[in-house]
């Protein structure tokens, strides 16, 4: 089986996404094209890679994920291919590759297909199609190109630590308006060591001071706190629109105090 992911900020009202998905089964009519979301934001790379990091382990080893977003490389950049995981990703020297955390790559190769004049405004139909579909049909990496020794690179936002304090940031609000912030299960217990603590959302006007198993667990339309499936602390109003009612974005502040016992 030939997976080959694809995301994008296109949205699913042009031709952009029939266009690729053609080109690939075109070259390869025995690929599963899965879309893994066409709703990011023009640009937000990310917002893409956020979208990214957290579903492609769900998918079989040696699957292609094509990340179209931001695609047109700026002057002197370059379309990339790199494998990590054993999961192999296409996308523009953009900073997407550092984005989806860690581990590094095990090889980031600048792809020897580059956008010509006739080629810059589709890079995904005219250049990562193809590379997909030779990725998943069993060419390697390393005949794809040469090494890229530079290329952008950038991490994601960290949560911050002082003293008995952890402050982090939404980086991302779901379909349901709960926003999600890059505050970790593994961090919020290593640093509170079981004490009290107090979860302070934007100001001291929100507070809570309890994590849910379940949703279920606060009445509707109630603040609540509950770590996601992806192990990131997530602030949700029960059946409600928490982002929307408390102007959260992706720069807002949610910080943590513990209590010494």
């Amino acid at each position: 089986m030939h997976i080959i992911t694809l995301t994008s900020d296109w949205t699913e009202h042009d031709y952009y996404v029939a266009s690729v998905k053609g080109s690939i089964l075109s070259r390869c009519p025995e690929a599963t094209i899965i879309d893994i979301s066409h709703r990011i934001r023009p640009f937000n790379t990310a917002q893409a890679a956020f979208v990214v990091r957290n579903s492609f382990h769900r998918f079989p080893e040696g699957s292609v994920h094509i990340i179209a977003v931001s695609t047109e490389p700026g002057k002197g950049g370059q379309l990339l291919a790199a494998r990590k995981n054993n999961h192999f990703f296409l996308c523009a020297d953009n900073g997407l590759l550092g984005l989806l955390g860690d581990p590094e790559p095990d090889l980031v190769v600048a792809l020897k297909e580059q956008p010509a004049d006739r080629q810059a405004s589709f890079v995904s139909l005219n250049i990562f199609a193809g590379a997909a579909c030779a990725l998943a049909t069993g060419k390697s990496l390393e005949e794809m190109g040469e090494p890229a020794g530079q290329y952008e690179r950038q991490v994601p936002l960290r949560a911050a630590i002082e003293n008995n304090t952890i402050t982090g940031s939404v980086i991302y609000i779901d379909s349901y308006s709960n926003a999600i912030t890059n505050i970790s299960k593994e961090l919020f217990e290593r640093v509170g060591r079981g004490q009290a603590f107090q979860i302070f959302v934007q100001s001291k006007h929100y507070m809570i001071n309890r994590i849910n198993q379940h949703y279920h667990e606060t009445p509707p339309g109630e603040l609540l706190a509950i770590f996601n499936s992806a192990g990131l602390l997530e602030i949700a109003i029960r059946n409600g629109n928490a982002a929307s009612l408390l102007k959260l974005n992706t720069s807002s502040s949610i910080r943590i105090e513990f209590k010494e016992n």
